[in-house]
């Protein structure tokens, strides 16, 4: 029922002090055009507020907080209030395109196998092994390896210049685990965050899961309007916003540095936490990226998700949380009830594959091997007698394409699924459901011949297409 996610939308506002004891509340009216809903709907829930003592009412003025504490588990049971148990409705638009079996996988944001240091790293799983032979017979914490978590520390601390200890990262199962526990604690039903416009497909599942508001802001080769970003803020008072500006996914812009240290200012002004996804980092073509937000934050209003196994392993699944300890110490108990903790063997094969310097010469190949199946699979798209148009990107693992209006993305995508190409429309990544002109490639994940032979497949189903 939409009325009783109002009524614990208001409850959660009024336990994280927004309201607090006599202050009224908002009239129906702005509380139904805020969230976006029927007046009805919010009536219903201020009289469950009133019925429960949360609430109480002036005549002629409002409803106001009541300065009674209410025990949420006594809540009347009867029979106009009875809540129907379903299963909850859970989407995840991506992972069903990535189970469609292609030749030509432009779907994938992984990088080919082929590329991976697969011989060396075996050499460390014997290492790590002899190192620690019992292994296999324990738990890690649930925060994380503690030697993972030094040595990821000091490296950022080393590379970035920044305060940081030990007890301030937590080791998630990848980003995504990151990105749903971060979810499970911060956001309630009806809660506003900000989100990219287009994002992550899956971090919108994710939020939508939670039963969170998506604001979008839109990014673009020059960043974000922060005008924009700013009039959000103070508008809707976001729990967060989730953000990933370095070689960003779906599009492969990257944020200027000029912005990064205005949109930490604008988060400690408003009190929005900034949830930065940094899952590309080291893959840069021609330059270093720009710092990340995180290095610019001195409050503790930036959480910082890292992921460091996707170019040397996917299948360790390592990704680093790195906040001030007021995020830590929530989200240690949050990951401790989804998995008692990331698998101590991938853990430890990675601590000491990160430390080596076959790591940093694998690194140097990768980004000269990716770079040129980028510059392939751009060589042809640019041959193709096709008006489509994208921004060359410099670094990452995808190229955001968009169609002229005469390829409709639906069609396109159906008959590529029967020539065995897979790609990405760019409607799952827009939390407004509505960019249908737009497709994310990934060049990273099949080789060059393959690049060559699939996007001519391509290009040709797609001129069929715009014929007919």
């Amino acid at each position: 029922m939409l009325f009783k996610q109002v009524y614990d939308h208001i409850i959660a506002r009024i336990s994280r002090g927004e309201w607090k004891v006599h202050d009224k509340l908002p009239s129906i009216r702005l509380l139904a055009l805020e969230l976006g809903i029927n007046r009805l709907t919010v009536f219903k829930a201020y009289q469950l507020l009133k019925k429960n003592g949360v609430a109480y009412v002036k005549e002629k003025s409002g409803y106001y907080v009541s300065p009674e504490q209410v025990d949420q588990s006594s809540y009347e049971h009867d029979a106009s209030l009875a809540i129907e148990c379903s299963a909850v409705q859970l989407n995840s638009k991506l992972s069903d395109i990535h189970r469609v079996t292609a030749a030509y996988q432009f779907s994938q944001a992984l990088i080919d196998p082929n590329l991976l240091p697969n011989l060396f790293l075996s050499e460390y799983v014997k290492k790590v092994f002899d190192i620690y032979p019992k292994l296999m017979g324990t738990y890690s914490t649930a925060q994380g390896d503690e030697e993972l978590r030094d040595v990821l520390c000091q490296y950022v601390k080393r590379k970035y210049r920044v305060h940081l200890h030990t007890n301030e990262v937590l080791i998630t199962t990848g980003a995504q685990q990151a990105i749903d526990l971060l979810s499970r604690l911060f956001v309630r039903p009806l809660d506003a965050i900000l989100v990219e416009r287009p994002t992550y497909s899956a971090a919108i599942d994710v939020f939508q899961g939670q039963g969170a508001r998506l604001i979008s802001v839109d990014i673009s080769p020059k960043g974000y309007d922060l005008d924009r970003v700013e009039m959000l803020m103070r508008k809707h008072k976001p729990r967060f916003f989730y953000m990933n500006p370095t070689f960003h996914n779906p599009t492969g812009y990257t944020v200027p540095i000029s912005q990064r240290k205005q949109l930490v200012e604008l988060a400690e002004r408003y009190r929005c936490l900034i949830i930065e996804d940094d899952a590309f980092h080291e893959m840069y073509f021609d330059e270093h990226p720009p710092p990340p937000l995180f290095t610019y934050d001195t409050e503790g209003w930036v959480v910082y998700l890292r992921s460091f196994s996707k170019y040397v392993a996917p299948g360790l699944r390592i990704c680093a949380v790195f906040a001030r300890k007021s995020v830590i110490e929530p989200l240690i108990k949050v990951k401790s009830l989804a998995d008692n903790g990331t698998p101590l063997v991938t853990q430890k094969i990675f601590v000491h594959y990160f430390q080596s310097e076959r790591m940093q010469q694998h690194l140097e190949k990768l980004r000269i091997a990716l770079q040129i199946r980028r510059d392939i699979m751009e060589e042809e798209l640019a041959m193709a007698p096709i008006d489509w148009r994208w921004t060359t990107p410099n670094g990452g693992l995808n190229l955001w394409l968009q169609l002229p209006g005469t390829i409709p993305v639906r069609a396109l995508l159906d008959e590529c699924f029967r020539r065995s190409i897979s790609f990405v429309p760019g409607q799952i990544c827009d939390p407004l459901d509505e960019m249908q002109s737009w497709i994310r490639l990934s060049y990273s994940f099949v080789n060059e011949e393959q690049i060559r032979a699939g996007i001519r497949q391509f290009a040709e189903i797609a001129q069929r297409i715009q014929e007919r």
